[in-house]
């Protein structure tokens, strides 16, 4: 059944994750800042921080896992110990920021490719019938074709990773501004690293079935009590292409530089929306690396509580709450501010800017999410249950417009003159890279961030303040008024 659903994800993710990267290539904004502006306002976004906060630390506690069964096998450290192990290596990989990220992410690739590929390479050419073993494989209960019902409990599994949209924004928007002369190699890294990323994420899982089928249905039928690990995975075949020793070295270096890489991302990007939404509420910026170590000290407990063992069902509610948020987001972009033309089309995020909360975007949310965790825990009869997705993604993508024209678009900007002369964007339609001074914190910021100050400058002139300044402003003396 997974199978099936692996094949249904890419078809179902890639048209909601297309409006999210396109707007952070293009505008060099992170998910919190898209949210913001597409229907949630300055404080509605607070809850899908924490929604994706709340993913972050789920698979980091999911790969950590999978990192310390490796370690087990192969080192002979014991699970608990390799928990810790799996999370203490990250900390010191995230604290330089993006750019250390990507360095990472580029240098280590080569070699996971390689350990990746070479075993499904080999299964394909010396044990050409594992492919029909792939297709011909019943099940546990042997009933032969796919159950709908079962197919869509597997991908409410698999959807679950649609919050990794936000993952990969932290890449994308650091793209470089797109000109007419980059045009065409623009939209094709944005496509293939975007929306197109889905298509490598459901091939990897892909190639984590088939190998595990074939250890089943070919090996040892006793090795689906452990097919499900990648280290056993990988180790059986493996074992089969060269001595025992070097066959557990790759297993357990593959494990291990795979879930580095992806660790690494889940916990920058947690830390990112912890510190959003604690500044925003708290008016205090208390440093990225404070929710680092929050987010993984998470993790940990959720890995010390074996969490691997219910996996599914943290998943499969948990796709829920994903799907509801991306969706909304998706249709705001989509058809309220390109087809409808009700929500402004340029991304505003900044305080004073936005109202505090935009029922268009937050109630969609709300309610697409609640019916469809209703679903999953039964609350409609169990004929439906396995398809709570389903009503995730509909009402998602039928409400915010239906709520837009309601309001008639009156909750989406409080003010839509920021006080500043110079322009937002420049000949190609970027971002403006010209830098204003923040008479707050006294360094200077890109003009998309600053807004002008309520606070004139002592000669009665202009003063401008960044959106980080603003975001800590308690008295909010700093905050323009509403526009009339």
């Amino acid at each position: 059944m997974r199978c099936w659903a692996s094949w249904w994800r890419p078809w179902s993710s890639s048209p909601p994750a297309f409006p999210w990267r396109t707007y952070a290539a293009r505008y060099n904004i992170d998910l919190d800042l898209i949210t913001r502006g597409s229907g949630f306002g300055y404080y509605g976004s607070v809850v899908t921080n924490v929604i994706f906060a709340t993913f972050t630390f789920i698979f980091f506690a999911l790969e950590g896992s999978i990192m310390a069964q490796g370690l087990e096998l192969g080192l002979g450290i014991p699970q608990w110990l390799g928990y810790a192990a799996s999370t203490v290596i990250i900390i010191p990989l995230v604290i330089y920021g993006m750019n250390t990220l990507a360095k990472l992410q580029v240098w280590t690739t080569p070699l996971w490719l390689l350990l990746m590929v070479v075993p499904v390479g080999y299964l394909l050419i010396s044990h050409p019938e594992s492919i029909d073993s792939f297709f011909g494989y019943t099940g546990a209960s042997g009933d032969g074709g796919p159950n709908l019902a079962s197919v869509m409990l597997a991908a409410g599994v698999c959807l679950s990773l649609m919050a990794q949209i936000a993952e990969q924004i932290d890449y994308l928007r650091f793209m470089p501004p797109r000109t007419d002369a980059n045009r065409s190699a623009w939209w094709r890294a944005v496509i293939l690293a975007g929306p197109g990323w889905v298509i490598f994420g459901a091939t990897k899982q892909i190639v984590g079935m088939f190998i595990a089928i074939y250890l089943i249905a070919t090996l040892d039928p006793a090795a689906s009590a452990t097919a499900n690990e990648p280290v056993h995975q990988f180790l059986g075949v493996y074992q089969e292409m060269m001595p025992a020793w070097l066959a557990m070295t790759l297993a357990v270096v593959l494990v291990v530089i795979s879930q580095i890489k992806i660790n690494v991302t889940n916990a920058y990007s947690g830390s990112l929306a912890w510190t959003n939404s604690f500044t925003r509420i708290t008016k205090t910026y208390p440093g990225r690396m404070v929710f680092v170590v929050v987010n993984l000290l998470i993790a940990l407990v959720l890995m010390e509580a074996n969490m691997f063992d219910f996996l599914n069902t943290i998943l499969g509610f948990y796709a829920n709450c994903a799907m509801a948020w991306v969706v909304t987001v998706a249709s705001d972009i989509a058809i309220n501010k390109y087809l409808l033309k009700i929500s402004p089309k340029v991304p505003e995020f900044r305080r004073g800017m936005l109202y505090a909360v935009n029922p268009v975007g937050f109630v969609s949310m709300v309610v697409s999410a609640g019916v469809s965790i209703a679903v999953f825990f039964g609350a409609f009869g169990a004929a439906i249950q396995p398809y709570s997705p389903i009503f995730a993604v509909g009402l998602a993508l039928v409400l915010p417009p239906v709520l837009a024209v309601l309001t008639r678009g009156r909750y989406y900007l409080r003010r839509s003159d920021d006080g500043i002369d110079l322009p937002m964007f420049d000949a190609d339609g970027n971002p403006s890279d010209a830098k204003l001074l923040c008479h707050v914190t006294g360094l200077e910021f890109e003009r998309p961030d600053m807004v002008r100050s309520a606070q004139d400058a002592p000669d009665g002139g202009p003063q401008y303040v960044s959106s980080l300044a603003l975001s800590t402003d308690k008295t909010a003396e700093l905050v323009l008024s509403p526009q009339k």
